[in-house]
Formats: C-alpha cells, sequence, structure tokens
C-alpha cells in the first residue's frame, strides 16, 4: 500500500511521514508540502491513501481531494488539520476519517489501518457492469457473450432492481410485457433463466445469480456498477450519465427518467 502526505507546515509533514512509514501496511509514503506536486505524483504513481492538510495557502485541502479523486476515487483521504471548523466541509468530499492537530502516532496508526481497510472494501470487483447507454457486463475487461439475448436482458433486468427479490412472473412482464405468462411462455422462461446460469458459470461467477424461493435476484455486492456509484452520489458517476440508460430495453425508461431528475436537481 502507498500514500501521499501533504501539508504546507514541514515539521507536522515531516512527523506525520516518519510515523506513517513505521507502519507494517504501508509500503511507500511520500510527502509534499506543495499540492501540485502531489497531485503530479499521484498521476504517475499508484496510490491507496493521502493525508491532506485542509488550511493551505495555495490550495486547500479540499480542492485538493476532489482532485484527487478525478485522478482515482478509489484512493482513501485522511484530513488532517488544527481547525474542527472545516469537518463539516470536509465531509462533502467523503474522507475515510478526519484528524484534528496535535495527534499522537497511535491515534494517526488507527486511523491509517482503518482507512485502507474502508479502501479495500471498495477496491471494484472483477465483474464491471455498464448501465449508462446500453448494458453490457464484462469480465475482467472482457465483455460477456450471451447465447440468449432475453438471458442477458434478464440480467439487466436484476441489475436494474439493484439486489431486491423479483419472481418469475415480473421477470416475464418486463421482457415479454405484450404475451400472456401461459404454459408454453413459462416453459421459455425456464429456457432462459437456465441459460442465463449457464453463461454465469461458464464465466466463473455463478454466485452473481441467486434463485431461491421463487425468486430471482442478482448480488450487488459483488459487481461494480455505474448505476449504484451514481446513487451513492460518486461524482465521477454522475458525470459520467448523460440522459442513456440500458436504451436497449423499453422497461429501463423508468429509472432513467429518475438518473436524469436526479442529475438535474445536483446542478
Amino acid at each position: 500500500m502507498n500514500a501521499v502526505c501533504v501539508d504546507d507546515e514541514g515539521q507536522v509533514l515531516k512527523y506525520t511521514v516518519a510515523t506513517c512509514q513505521k507502519m507494517r501496511l504501508l509500503d511507500d509514503v511520500q510527502g509534499f508540502t506543495h499540492p501540485l506536486e502531489a497531485l503530479a505524483w499521484i498521476k504517475a504513481h499508484p496510490v491507496d491513501l493521502a493525508l491532506l492538510d485542509i488550511d493551505m495557502p495555495d490550495m486547500s485541502g479540499l480542492e485538493l481531494a476532489k482532485r484527487i479523486k478525478r485522478i482515482d476515487p478509489h484512493i482513501a483521504i485522511i484530513f488532517i488539520t488544527a481547525f474542527s471548523q472545516y469537518a463539516l466541509d470536509a465531509y462533502d468530499v467523503h474522507p475515510v476519517s478526519y484528524l484534528l492537530k496535535p495527534f499522537d502516532q497511535a491515534r494517526l496508526a488507527k486511523e491509517v489501518e482503518y482507512a485502507l481497510s474502508i479502501r479495500a472494501a471498495r477496491i471494484p470487483s472483477h465483474i464491471a457492469v455498464q448501465t449508462f447507454g446500453h448494458f453490457e457486463i464484462l469480465i475482467d475487461g472482457k465483455t460477456m457473450d450471451f447465447r440468449r439475448s432475453k438471458s442477458k436482458e434478464l440480467l439487466a433486468y436484476l441489475v436494474d432492481r439493484r439486489g431486491a427479490g423479483v419472481t418469475r412472473q415480473d421477470a416475464f412482464a418486463a421482457l415479454w410485457e405484450d404475451r400472456e405468462y401461459d404454459v408454453s411462455m413459462q416453459k421459455q422462461m425456464d429456457v432462459v433463466i437456465r441459460s442465463l446460469r449457464e453463461t454465469l458459470q461458464k464465466y466463473g461467477v455463478g454466485d452473481l445469480f441467486e434463485l431461491k424461493n421463487r425468486s430471482l435476484r442478482i448480488l450487488p455486492e459483488l459487481i461494480e456498477c455505474d448505476l449504484y456509484r451514481f446513487l451513492e452520489g460518486d461524482e465521477e458517476a454522475v458525470n459520467a450519465y448523460y440522459g442513456e440508460y440500458m436504451s436497449q430495453y423499453a422497461w429501463a425508461s423508468d429509472t432513467e427518467a429518475q438518473l436524469t431528475l436526479i442529475q438535474r436537481n445536483k446542478q
């Protein structure tokens, strides 16, 4: 794990860096008194954690944190400052922790350990789901192929439901909105479900889909999804939405309208 420390006070920076370098969790710790130098380093090197002073003359730690998040939204942020009044503003950029000066080594070590554990939990899954524009699912960067288009649509519908269980009848009504759920179509639905399970198992992600007590669902915690990040308020995801959501599916129009309204209200 790698960290950067940014503080315009040289002695405080030296203390913070030295303390972090003693931690076994951190392999490399770099210190900077100038935010732009820190940004240049982060652009060129992998960084997991940033410890930032808030009150700096050229660029505040709050602005620096926003720029860091644009480079890599998964970098954990710990704010360090002598002024408690900054705490509320600091949480606008979702830091993991907020430390008031002066702090001791034990407290800093505890906060770093916590920040890195949170960061590890946020590392993107190797299952990536794209819902903005057309729906696609990627396994380790490669697009998943489906033998049946309705199996892909069923998975898209379950992603849209965000982990909520749906009945076969509900899923059928979305996929075949103009058909009756008779015996013939029940068999067709069984074929679609079986094909979806076989495809997921083929790609080694069978655990993503759950069929239990006649209810269908996906496990959202196993995927990295632009829709889910948007709803969590992730700035990068919000900015990536351009008014199209799973545009190949008619049933997705309701969610598309909701996302457009949310984005408008944020502007």
